[in-house]
């Protein structure tokens, strides 16, 4: 088989769970109020999965959407590759709960990746590369997390920030040259890896009764030191993939930011000297949905006709370990 010329997205999908939880609601549990969370953060609700509903439950709801808008089958997918920091359970991989979910071919590749908020960007890269060698025809991509599952609901500092929810991604391969994904930048800071984490169950600290008297399974984040590294990292990451590229960007039709906290994305759009008007953001309707962030505003993004052929979107993101990456599409 031969390479195929470029990798393209196909289509979308993105679901987010029924239930949506307030800042309002939020402020009858905990020391915090609507004010507080808006003016830090700018999120205003997020969505929080039902008793019961799993990481891969959500994954498969955004998939089925993805392949009707691709209007391909399961049957048609042999590669399969999801993003999360909250998978069904530690081992094995919720890839293959999914792929049994969505009735794919036993023959399918399947595979869980672990980059926390850049997870999305992480796994279309890989994914792409992937389709790109000949060996793969079409690759179902999904960013999903169950957060409400890992946050201590006690910590007013990190459980206002987080929310579920579901992206996904068909990838497929096309003669049109210079379309699709154009290039990506990936990287780490891995000195840094106690910033923004879960401590205990791990191989470092096993589950004891210890760690869970100390609420360490929950995660922790030292929110002061994170943002300067997220504006830091994603500033970077999309200047390297624009001057890799030759790329002015104001050239850019679309940027498509991971929906951690607003300040952060004002503060990117200030250092490319966009508008806000070319961001798009659904941060006060989701909050922070990790690696589910990006994939649930790009199918919004296509779906509200901010995306049109020919366009530019550059996909910038970061998160703990702390990843950072950056793609570049042409529609």
């Amino acid at each position: 088989m031969p390479l195929p010329v470029s990798t393209v997205i196909l289509g979308t999908g993105a679901y987010a769970p029924a239930r949506v939880l307030t800042n309002t609601e939020l402020a009858l549990t905990i020391d915090t109020s609507d004010e507080w969370i808006v003016s830090r953060s700018g999120i205003r609700e997020r969505h929080i999965a039902a008793p019961g509903e799993m990481t891969s439950d959500m994954a498969v709801h955004a998939a089925r959407l993805a392949l009707a808008d691709a209007k391909l089958q399961p049957a048609d997918i042999d590669l399969l590759v999801i993003a999360t920091i909250t998978p069904d359970m530690p081992m094995p991989a919720t890839a293959c709960s999914v792929q049994h979910k969505l009735g794919l071919s036993t023959s399918t590749a399947c595979f869980d990746l672990n980059a926390a908020c850049s997870g999305f960007i992480y796994a279309l890269d890989t994914a792409c590369a992937m389709i790109g060698s000949g060996r793969y025809r079409h690759a179902l991509v999904i960013g999903v997390e169950k957060l409400s599952s890992i946050v201590d609901w006690t910590d007013r500092t990190t459980c206002v920030l987080f929310g579920d929810g579901a992206g996904a991604a068909v990838i497929g391969a096309s003669a049109r040259p210079a379309v699709g994904l154009i290039g990506a930048k990936l990287g780490s800071y891995g000195d840094c890896v106690d910033l923004l984490c879960i401590p205990a169950g791990g191989s470092n600290t096993p589950a004891s009764t210890g760690s869970l008297a100390s609420r360490d399974h929950f995660l922790k984040m030292k929110g002061k030191e994170v943002f300067k590294y997220a504006v830091r990292g994603m500033e970077e990451a999309a200047r390297d993939i624009l001057e890799q590229h030759g790329i002015a960007a104001n050239q850019i039709n679309l940027v498509i930011p991971h929906q951690a906290n607003l300040r952060i994305i004002e503060s990117i759009a200030q250092y490319l000297e966009l508008p806000m008007e070319r961001f798009f953001v659904n941060l006060d309707r989701y909050g922070n949905t990790s690696a589910a962030s990006i994939p649930i505003a790009l199918d919004e993004a296509r779906r509200a006709g901010r995306i049109n052929p020919g366009d530019l979107t550059l996909l910038v993101a970061f998160g703990a370990g702390l990843t950072y990456g950056s793609a570049l599409i042409r529609w």
